[in-house]
């Protein structure tokens, strides 16, 4: 894992940071968005302070929190229909990807698969969509090395470049590659296949 905090403070320019809180959701229905974060996601209720005066929900897992918001104006949310695994999202990380497209299938939840491959790694993604269509993706992508590039305050030409560097690299620029591939992949962690049932859910070709 990176640590980035103490090289935040030396520099004098960043924000000195420790860990990500929680990700609020603006929901059409706090009950309804509280039943799928509950009994899809896994997520428990906590105490929410009480000197809010407006209708909404934390909860918490997985070492960071949701909180739901009633919207003011449901009828203004648009409904999303399309999974686009471009769009924002939130990830987890899951330990069996057949389990998870399962109970999505017992569920009715409509989602797409997605494979990344790097350097002969293959890495899993399911995408679907809560109540009010933000989007979630489940992945087996927790083993993929996170590499920090030498230079934080790198532009997206250069990732680009980077990333265009990579398709050609040699085998002994392999971390050099495996940066460039942070550029262009939401993917932060590489495949284990731990099992043959495993190995063969998702086809990459």
């Amino acid at each position: 894992m990176v640590n980035t905090t103490a090289a935040s403070m030396a520099s004098g320019g960043m924000l000195p940071l420790a860990s990500l809180n929680h990700i609020s959701v603006v929901c059409r229905s706090v009950e309804e968005s509280l039943d799928f974060y509950m009994n899809v996601l896994g997520f428990v209720p906590i105490r929410r302070p009480g000197f809010f005066n407006f209708n909404g929900a934390w909860l918490f897992n997985y070492g960071i929190g949701i909180h739901l918001l009633q919207s003011e104006d449901p009828k203004s949310l648009h409904e999303k229909t399309e999974i686009n695994p471009k769009d924002n999202h939130i990830s987890f990380q899951c330990e069996s990807m057949v389990a998870v497209e399962r109970r999505l299938k017992e569920l009715g939840i409509s989602y797409i698969q997605r494979c990344v491959e790097e350097g002969g790694i293959y890495v899993d993604q399911i995408f679907f969509h809560d109540p009010d269509g933000f989007m979630i993706e489940i992945c087996n992508c927790d083993n993929l090395p996170v590499v920090p590039l030498a230079d934080h305050t790198f532009t997206v030409a250069t990732c680009k470049r980077a990333a265009t560097a990579a398709v050609q690299a040699p085998p002994l620029q392999a971390t050099v590659t495996a940066a460039a591939a942070q550029c262009v992949s939401s993917v932060s962690k590489t495949m284990q296949l731990v099992s043959g049932e495993e190995a063969s859910h998702i086809s990459c070709v």
